[in-house]
Parts: C-alpha cells; sequence; structure tokens
C-alpha cells in the first residue's frame, strides 16, 4: 500500500500546511511502529476501505489484499458489530463521530479488543467519508475486566456484588434498542438471622456459599447472578419465557436449590422466597420497573410464608400478584 497516499487520503491532521509531508508521515510510521494501532477510511459511496498497515495488522490480515467492508465486519462479535452499525449509522446521519470498543474474532482465531475512533467528512450536510484510528486494546482490556471483575464480585460467594447489580439497574451498560430484559428472579433466604443464632454466623456464610453455587449451577446461561444484600440475591436471564414457564421452571429448580447444607457433621436447613418478574418482546427496556415488579413480588412471598414464589403479572403498573405454594 502507498503509505503516503493512504495519509493523505486519511486527512486526521498528522501534517499543517507549512510541514513538510513526508516528514509527518515518517512520524507517524514511526508512531505507528510503537503501538499497535492504524489509520483507517471508508468511502461511503461505493464502501471502499482504506487502511494503514498496523489496522491489516490488527485484523490479522494481509495487506497484499484490499479490505472489503462486508468480510471485515463479519469478524466482528454480535453484540460489537450491532454497536458499530448502530453508531456508524447516528454518525453518518448527523455528521458527527463515535468511539466504540469492539471484540473482534481474527481469521487465526484469535480474540482481539481494538478502540475505534471514527469522524465524518463531507459538504453540505452531507457525509460521503468516514475515517479515524483503531487501536489494539485488548491487553488494556484484559486489565480493566480483571480489575472490574475483583471490583464487582462478592467475596464471599464468588457471584456478582450489589455494584455489579446496580450497573445494570443505572442502564449504564450500552444495550442496543429493542434489548429484550428478560426475567429478574429475586431470592431472600427465610428465617437467615435465625439460623445464624442458633448455628453461628460461619454457618451462615457456608450456606449463602452453597446457595450462590448452587444458583448459579441452575442458571448457567444467566446475563447476571447478583448478590444484593445480606441475604438476597437476583437472577437476571437473557430470554424471556411465558410467565407459566418461567413458574415451572423455577419450580423444577427448587429442590435442588434448598438442599440442606453440610455443616460440621450436620445439615443446615435452607428455605427461601422468591419474587418473579416476566417481561414480554413489547415491554420497553427498563430495568428499575422490572426490579420494583420482582421486588413486590418478593414482598408478597414474604408476607405469605417460606418457601414460596410471588410472580408479578404486569410491568410498569401497579402489579398484580398470586403466589405459587412450592
Amino acid at each position: 500500500m502507498n503509505q503516503l497516499a493512504a495519509h493523505r487520503d486519511f486527512e486526521i491532521g498528522l501534517a499543517h500546511p507549512d510541514n513538510d509531508g513526508p516528514q509527518a508521515t515518517e512520524l507517524y510510521d514511526l508512531a505507528e511502529s510503537l503501538v499497535p494501532m492504524g489509520a483507517w477510511s471508508c468511502d461511503l459511496a461505493s464502501e471502499r476501505l482504506t487502511w494503514t498497515n498496523g489496522v491489516f495488522d490488527i485484523f490479522g490480515l494481509s495487506a497484499d489484499r484490499a479490505p472489503e467492508r462486508r468480510e471485515t465486519v463479519e469478524l466482528f462479535d454480535e453484540e460489537s458489530r450491532e454497536l458499530l452499525e448502530r453508531k456508524r449509522s447516528k454518525a453518518i446521519e448527523t455528521c458527527s463521530g463515535f468511539t466504540l470498543d469492539a471484540g473482534i474474532i481474527r481469521p487465526d482465531g484469535a480474540r482481539r479488543w481494538l478502540r475505534i475512533t471514527a469522524a465524518t467528512r463531507g459538504a453540505n450536510g452531507r457525509a460521503d467519508t468516514l475515517y479515524g484510528m483503531k487501536q489494539d486494546i485488548t491487553e488494556d482490556r484484559a486489565r480493566w475486566e480483571a480489575l472490574r471483575a475483583q471490583a464487582e464480585c462478592d467475596p464471599l460467594t464468588g457471584v456478582a456484588n450489589r455494584v455489579r447489580f446496580q450497573r445494570f439497574l443505572e442502564r449504564t451498560e450500552d444495550e442496543a434498542p429493542g434489548t429484550p430484559m428478560g426475567t429478574l428472579i429475586l431470592f431472600d433466604m427465610d428465617n437467615f438471622k435465625r439460623l445464624n443464632d442458633q448455628w453461628g454466623h460461619a454457618a451462615g456464610d457456608a450456606c449463602l456459599v452453597a446457595f450462590g453455587a448452587r444458583l448459579r449451577q441452575a442458571f448457567p446461561q444467566a446475563r447476571l447472578v447478583s448478590r444484593i444484600g445480606g441475604d438476597e440475591f437476583a437472577v437476571l436471564l437473557q430470554q424471556s419465557r411465558t410467565p407459566s414457564e418461567m413458574e415451572d421452571a423455577v419450580r423444577s429448580l427448587m429442590g435442588n436449590l434448598l438442599r440442606p447444607v453440610p455443616w460440621q457433621g450436620d445439615f443446615l436447613p435452607l428455605n427461601v422466597s422468591v419474587g418473579l418478574a416476566v417481561t414480554t418482546a413489547e415491554d420497553e427496556f427498563d430495568p428499575q420497573q422490572l426490579y420494583i415488579a420482582a421486588d413486590e413480588a418478593l414482598y408478597n412471598a414474604k408476607a405469605t410464608g417460606s418457601t414460596v414464589i410471588a410472580q408479578a403479572r404486569t410491568i410498569g403498573r401497579p402489579a398484580t400478584l398470586r403466589v405459587l405454594r412450592r
């Protein structure tokens, strides 16, 4: 690839009018050799891509063949691909830019993370070119994920903590429009204070650890399993089933979830109340309303007696609750 021509096409501000062009390009090449990054552009009329060598390296592709946008987009994981297309469309429509951290799977099978910085160029309020930088942030992402996992993990049970659950409630995650809320299930241990008083806090901790492990095993595809209070857990499922299907599914798991916990030659009893809120595909994404409905169902279950399931039958309106005894 002719790097001088490519750099002129990108117009990313490395050279000023009074600078010598080749010197600015040489400076960019030196920087690109130090950091896994590269510049890119896309002609919006033809979808023709232009990359510097650094971008080819990030994607694990040969610079001997011109990149094709359709094939390149297929390398992104599904979530990143959806976010990329959404942000790209908005930038083109509004003649603006965007940034995105995206995951790709290279042709050699290697999983990489890159940071995309993009801007538009055009005239008369109409974008004709999208251009910017791509930087490999795989190592930084791994360090960040490790730190976040540590900060968002409950040290006793190993499931997510309240901080992680709060991120869901506050919608700090970049959810695409139409993302289904799924189902939220709240579990609250009954008579937990009495168990601590009778058997000791170490025994209570053993019950919490066992129950957290059983929830992870019972819901392997859960979007989130979190300890959100002293003896309260939340399970967020991405998929939505009908209310009756979710009732049956949760009921079928209760026997294993409530097995007595071995403790110093004895067995500790487990009893829980369950609040269940199920959404449909038509429900607007609103985590707070989902949580309020599930929490109201849990309150109703607690008031009714131990080891019961209460389901919120509506979301976003005063909940109609019914109790399903185990």
